[in-house]
């Protein structure tokens, strides 16, 4: 056991200099922010209440919580697929979380998620999958890790 006579007392750790380029970031700050990156990545949504018939492409994050009908081409970013969208979309993202039902190819460079509520009718090609307990897949999955590498060079 240890007693106050014995406890070693540490100096006070010296606070980094003005100007030092190791920023302290709380770990609340969304991961992209941890990575250093300097700017922040937009997003957008489309509510449960929107339906699109056409091609969805674009250049941010996006959340679907709608109706899609028609491919999506997200490259290098991240597609939502919230519980309450339906999707009857090719899909090619960055990465992919599936929390509702799509029925298409997916393709994405680094991560798909199916939730545990999740539905995916087609066939996945991808760097890395996670599906959970209690989630819908029927089609194959095509598992290559140089997609990833490849998007990061």
């Amino acid at each position: 056991m240890w007693s106050k006579s014995q406890a070693v007392a540490e100096p006070p750790a010296a606070s980094p200099a003005p100007g030092s380029s190791s920023p302290v970031v709380p770990f609340s700050v969304p991961s992209a922010s941890r990575l250093g990156s300097s700017t922040s990545r937009s997003s957008a949504r489309l509510g449960a209440s929107i339906q699109i018939k056409g091609q969805v492409t674009g250049d941010e994050d996006l959340q679907i919580d709608g109706k899609v009908d028609g491919p999506i081409s997200l490259r290098g970013h991240e597609l939502i697929v919230g519980s309450t969208a339906q999707l009857n979309s090719e899909i090619h993202a960055g990465e992919v979380v599936v929390a509702g039902k799509v029925v298409g190819n997916v393709h994405a460079r680094g991560r798909v998620d199916i939730k545990k509520d999740g539905s995916v009718t087609g066939d996945i090609s991808t760097a890395r999958i996670s599906i959970e307990d209690g989630a819908h897949f029927k089609g194959r999955i095509e598992i290559d890790p140089t997609k990833s590498q490849a998007a990061a060079d």
